[in-house]
């Protein structure tokens, strides 16, 4: 195996694809104070910010196993517009639980589409695509069922996870991975739609 240090984002994400595990180790050294401190100058809380800086490489992981990464020399621009969503989705489930302020924030948040309700068919998609995810979610080995179930329906962080099941946060993410991944294998199998 090449020296990973000299491989580009682009041929790094193609070296994990193939299977090296290690090319996206190589990725997350390469990105992660950037990404992390992108998130932190959001979010303003450490926590918070570990825990949708874990997100975000759980999304990566996924995005690009599934083949949805365009390699056009952008991988740095694209991982940030990932956390970016995902520091949305954090905003949401605490616009949900009413925890947020928009004094708290640097851009206004009452004035953003991405947070508004979503329209009849918008609702009646999300529900169709929800029931088909529970289903598939019965069908995950426990451990993996368990994890996702903590981390999506729970609002736990990795590292409140692996507390309470007794593994390390890299078990726990690895966890996560693999659930994800057999979703969306099952999804497949059963031409499930898992997006609207």
């Amino acid at each position: 195996m090449q020296n990973l240090k000299r491989l580009t984002d682009d041929q790094l994400v193609a070296e994990f694809v193939r299977g090296e595990n290690r090319a996206f180790d190589e990725l997350l050294e390469r990105h992660k104070q950037r990404v992390h401190n992108y998130i932190l100058r959001i979010v303003k809380d450490a926590d918070v910010a570990d825990d949708v800086f874990q997100e975000t490489f759980v999304k990566v992981i996924m995005t690009v196993k599934q083949g949805r990464y365009t390699a056009d020399g952008k991988f740095a621009s694209w991982i940030l517009r990932i956390a970016h969503n995902v520091v949305i989705d954090h905003f949401r489930r605490e616009k949900a639980e009413a925890l947020v302020s928009t004094d708290d924030a640097d851009y206004n948040l009452l004035n953003n589409r991405d947070l508004c309700d979503g329209n009849v068919e918008d609702v009646l998609c999300d529900a169709a695509v929800r029931n088909d995810i529970r289903h598939l979610v019965k069908a995950l080995p426990t451990e993996q069922r368990q994890v996702l179930v903590m981390r999506y329906y729970s609002q736990m962080s990795f590292k409140e996870i692996a507390e309470r099941t007794g593994v390390s946060i890299n078990t726990a993410l690895g966890r996560m991975r693999y659930a994800l991944l057999n979703l969306r294998r099952m999804a497949g199998e059963k031409k499930i739609e898992l997006t609207r």
